[in-house]
């Protein structure tokens, strides 16, 4: 057959066929899509029973059948007649080669962390990477950046082959599925694209919506689409909107899209992000201690983006470790400047001099005045120390709104309760407690 159609025919046609076996005069294959049978027997069925008839006389039939690890097709005949029994396929490969991205075995069901915000999608996912069929198809992902949806798509992907060895499971972008099929179309291999991607079990399709204006690629997305969910193989979907919001895409591409099940990932909570941190931490190979309290700092002050959270948590143990130094709040203060900055809610003086008065049961005109008595001069210091640390106010401004004092005494307020806070567990405890009212 190389010899009779030509070697780019051969391996893009009939290479990927399995020989199954003979059952009186029919010789049983096996091919990897509906698709590809569909054009092996349009197009080299003739040719095929000649060549069959040649070698093993009394040969009349050549049978065509979709090898699939998820569910059997009907089998596909060259000519007129009853199908014959189906015969189990050949495992195929894990990957689409050329074509699908690699699975990250990092991500997996058992280290995502669920909670109210992400317990539709993470039970989704499980319900594709499952046996039998989910209920559903496709699976559509959306949510904004870093909240875990190609960790989803990849703990599918594994837990498939993980119960599949012989699936064939493909995970790109949209990005890379626009650029792959105009390069086999500028290489007129736009066929063998098709092939590839149809015969597989599972497709995932991460942020989708880059495909938005391109129609031509949107034609080849919406006819994947239908040949996957028609052959009752498996689609999962992600974008960073719901389909109702995506601009810029067919209406026949958002109806199929939203047929199956769209499940949304929400920003994660302060319970989510606090769990996710200590699992986090249990992951974590250095043995850097990371207390309670500088855990809960980093999930109320960083709240949009969990993959932010788990790289704040990663730089301040990497630092702590190579520089042997213990970590608190302060030190994560100071590592994390840039990020909490733009996390920050714009903190004043005014609610810190609030929260101060309030928590020594003082007078907010006492924390004002010129009275140098202990039981105001020591809340009035934990204030200036606070309005220092928590916001980017300068020394003489924050003397100025401390009934204008020189910007001298706000300096050395910082430092004696910089030096109290090692020595004076109760004044510590005040300027924690304070802190962590004030950052929430």
């Amino acid at each position: 057959m190389r010899a009779d159609v030509g070697a780019r025919n051969f391996e893009t046609w009939l290479a990927p066929l399995s020989f199954l076996g003979r059952e009186g005069s029919d010789i049983h294959l096996s091919a990897p899509s509906a698709f590809l049978a569909d054009w092996v027997a349009t197009n080299f069925g003739d040719r095929l029973r000649l060549h069959f008839a040649r070698l093993r006389p009394g040969v009349r039939d050549v049978c065509l059948r979709v090898a699939t690890s998820v569910a059997d097709a009907p089998l596909q005949k060259t000519d007129s007649g009853s199908a014959p029994a189906l015969v189990p396929a050949a495992s195929g490969s894990a990957a689409v080669p050329g074509l699908s991205l690699p699975l990250e075995p990092r991500y997996s069901f058992e280290n995502f962390v669920v909670g109210k915000s992400n317990e539709l999608a993470y039970n989704a996912a499980l319900a594709v990477a499952a046996e039998g069929a989910p209920g559903f198809n496709p699976l559509f992902l959306h949510s904004t950046t870093g909240l875990g949806k190609t960790h989803l798509m990849h703990a599918i992907g594994n837990a498939y082959l993980a119960r599949h060895p012989g699936a064939r499971v493909a995970y790109m972008s949209a990005e890379k599925f626009m650029v792959e099929f105009l390069a086999a179309l500028r290489a007129k291999e736009g066929l063998a694209f098709k092939l590839k991607l149809r015969s597989v079990d599972l497709l995932m399709i991460d942020d989708v919506q880059f495909i938005a204006g391109k129609e031509s690629t949107q034609e080849e997305f919406f006819h994947t689409m239908n040949e996957i969910i028609s052959a009752g193989k498996r689609l999962v979907i992600s974008a960073d909107r719901s389909p109702q919001n995506l601009e810029g895409i067919e209406q026949r591409i958002l109806s199929r899209m939203a047929w199956g099940l769209v499940a949304d990932i929400n920003a994660a909570d302060y319970e989510l992000r606090l769990n996710i941190l200590h699992a986090k931490m249990a992951a974590m190979p250095n043995k850097v201690v990371v207390p309670d309290d500088v855990l809960e700092f980093l999930a109320r002050k960083i709240t949009a983006n969990v993959r932010e959270l788990e790289g704040a948590l990663n730089r301040i143990t990497a630092y702590a470790a190579l520089v042997d130094a213990p970590v608190t709040q302060d030190f994560a203060r100071e590592r994390l400047a840039d990020l909490l900055r733009a996390h920050e809610r714009k903190l004043t003086i005014d609610e810190i001099q609030r929260k101060v008065a309030e928590h020594y049961k003082l007078r907010l005109a006492d924390l004002l005045s010129a009275r140098r008595a202990r039981d105001v001069a020591r809340p009035r210091q934990v204030a200036m120390y606070l309005a220092k640390k928590l916001t980017p106010r300068s020394l003489p401004e924050i003397g100025r709104r401390f009934g204008g004092r020189d910007h001298t005494t706000v300096m050395h307020a910082v430092k004696r309760i910089e030096a109290l806070r090692t020595t004076d567990r109760e004044i510590d405890a005040d300027v924690l407690l304070l802190t962590r009212l004030l950052d929430s």
